[in-house]
């Protein structure tokens, strides 16, 4: 059975540049024979989460969580999938807040009487593009990866790229914040920061294979 990737954009800004770099994160996924998946938050609704604690005790297959809106038709694709990239344009040197308020709905994967662990030893990757070649890069990475730590997910970091800590790229040429109206796509022509894309990605499914092993 081949190994699936759910890739899952925190930009509010559709086909901008983090759903281009996304998409050939995807792309390169499915040349190496994974199945893939991509999911925009700016499509869905995904309400804050209230701390309510309905998911200590009242989960029942189909609800996990008190709060009805499309969050779990989410949470079931994040059980079948093998690794899960989580990828936001940096935000204030950090996470977008689409990708923040739904970080915050997976406690229900930790403390849920029904999903608890479910997303444990699960492979997690983060993916992120700024304006600036270090204008809040590693944060933004961070955010998602004590996401995945906080979890008990496994975490996939490559030292042989931009950071250690995820797939990076910047949408303005060279990283050097000059705007271009006529560069929409900047992203598209980061050489480096597609490299560590590929290199997250490898490592990511090396460890996909060794954890289903």
């Amino acid at each position: 059975m081949a190994l699936k990737i759910l890739g899952i954009s925190g930009s509010p800004v559709k086909k901008g540049n983090l759903d281009t770099f996304l998409a050939a994160i995807m792309e390169m996924a499915a040349k190496k024979g994974l199945e893939t998946e991509t999911v925009h938050l700016s499509e869905l609704e995904i309400k804050n989460c209230l701390h309510c604690n309905f998911c200590l005790s009242k989960q029942k297959a189909g609800r996990y969580c008190a709060l009805q809106d499309d969050a779990q038709a989410l949470f079931e694709k994040l059980e079948g999938a093998d690794i899960i990239a989580l990828a936001s344009p940096v935000y204030f040197m950090r996470t977008s807040g689409q990708m923040a308020s739904f970080i915050d709905r997976l406690r229900i994967f930790i403390f849920g009487n029904l999903a608890k662990g479910r997303l444990r030893n699960k492979i997690g990757m983060s993916a992120a593009v700024s304006w600036l070649r270090h204008g809040g890069m590693e944060t933004t990475h961070l955010s998602h990866l004590y996401a995945f730590m906080t979890l008990e997910m496994i975490p996939a970091t490559a030292h042989a790229c931009i950071s250690p800590l995820g797939a990076s790229a910047v949408s303005s040429r060279h990283g050097e914040g000059k705007f271009d109206p006529a560069e929409r796509l900047g992203v598209s022509e980061d050489r480096a920061g597609l490299r560590s894309a590929r290199a997250l990605l490898t490592r990511a499914i090396e460890l996909a294979e060794l954890t289903r092993r």
